[in-house]
């Protein structure tokens, strides 16, 4: 779709979305339609990784996709490029509609940092990033506009007795800030979900010591897990997580859940919402977007493609 005008390229997806896609499976056990129900991918990536030997050749992992107003849209992904260094370093793109990206030319931010899988909160005036670090370690930066970034540190995260936890990955962090209480999700080898507390971003204790988010007990996401995104919607709150099934390894599907109070989550029984792509078996590590008309559904690895929600949704998540 390179080369197609924004406002048709819109339409043009919009209309895949509305007549590809199938008919609303209704609210299932506190999961509404306007979550689970999307249309197809949009066939050609929305961004992908550079050509010509550039810092970011690859894009992997979470992408955090962020509408701020109309005209103005960003996107903080992960850049890298093997053949020259291991790290995983951060760009920054921006789009007047979600669709068509241009890259920041300042990236990469803090070059000589592993920035991965980031979350981008506002913060007061700022901004705050939960990332993983060198050896999927949860690491967490701030900036005043979202460009400038300071590293604070790796998250210090205890077990519920106050000991630290084992040594290990604690990857993918997603938070959630809410009447005074940070909440920090977080997966161990893609083995389960944990989620720790904090009022003070300095130490977040484990709510539980088992995870929250279990692998299973059906087969979909029965070998790995890894939570990508919370939602609030109509007072419920939901979790967007991928996926992988045994003996498929590196093919994953888009799945959903539900909880009142953060720590109890309840499956969609219509799981996966997004099943493993045949012509994209990689495809992951969604986040759900509104932009004022339907929710988008992105998919940011190993490139970005964007889903349209079947019903039209007014307002925020």
């Amino acid at each position: 779709m390179a080369g197609m005008p924004p406002l048709l390229l819109r339409v043009v997806l919009l209309l895949v979305a509305i007549q590809g896609a199938p008919r609303c499976r209704g609210d299932d056990a506190g999961f509404p339609p306007e979550l689970v129900d999307f249309g197809p991918a949009s066939a050609v990536p929305l961004f992908e990784g550079s050509a010509g030997g550039a810092w970011d050749g690859g894009i992997r992992e979470r992408g955090w996709i962020r509408r701020e107003g109309p005209g103005r849209w960003r996107m903080w992904y992960t850049g890298y490029d093997d053949a020259v260094s291991p790290l995983k370093r951060l760009g920054l793109a921006t789009s007047p509609d979600g669709l068509n990206w241009t890259r920041d030319a300042a990236a990469p931010f803090l070059p000589d940092t592993w920035i991965e899988d980031g979350c981008v909160v506002r913060a007061g005036k700022g901004w705050l990033m939960f990332a993983e670090g060198d050896g999927d370690v949860a690491h967490l930066l701030e900036s005043p506009d979202g460009r400038a970034w300071r590293r604070r540190g790796p998250i210090d995260i205890r077990l519920v007795s106050g000991a630290p936890i084992p040594p290990g990955p604690r990857g993918t962090p997603t938070a959630w800030y809410e009447a005074g209480t940070w909440w920090l999700f977080y997966e161990r080898g893609d083995q389960g979900v944990w989620v720790a507390r904090s009022r003070d971003l300095v130490t977040f204790t484990n709510v539980s010591d088992e995870p929250v988010l279990a692998l299973g007990p059906d087969r979909y996401d029965a070998r790995m897990i890894a939570l990508d995104q919370i939602v609030k919607h109509r007072g419920r709150y939901y979790a967007y997580y991928h996926a992988s099934a045994p003996g498929e390894k590196g093919r994953w599907c888009t799945c959903i859940a539900r909880s009142d109070d953060l720590v109890h989550w309840t499956k969609y029984a219509g799981n996966p919402i997004v099943p493993v792509d045949e012509a994209h078996p990689a495809t992951s590590s969604a986040i759900l977007v509104p932009d004022g008309e339907r929710h988008r559904l992105y998919t940011t690895h190993p490139e970005v493609r964007v889903r349209f929600s079947v019903l039209p949704v007014r307002g925020a998540p």
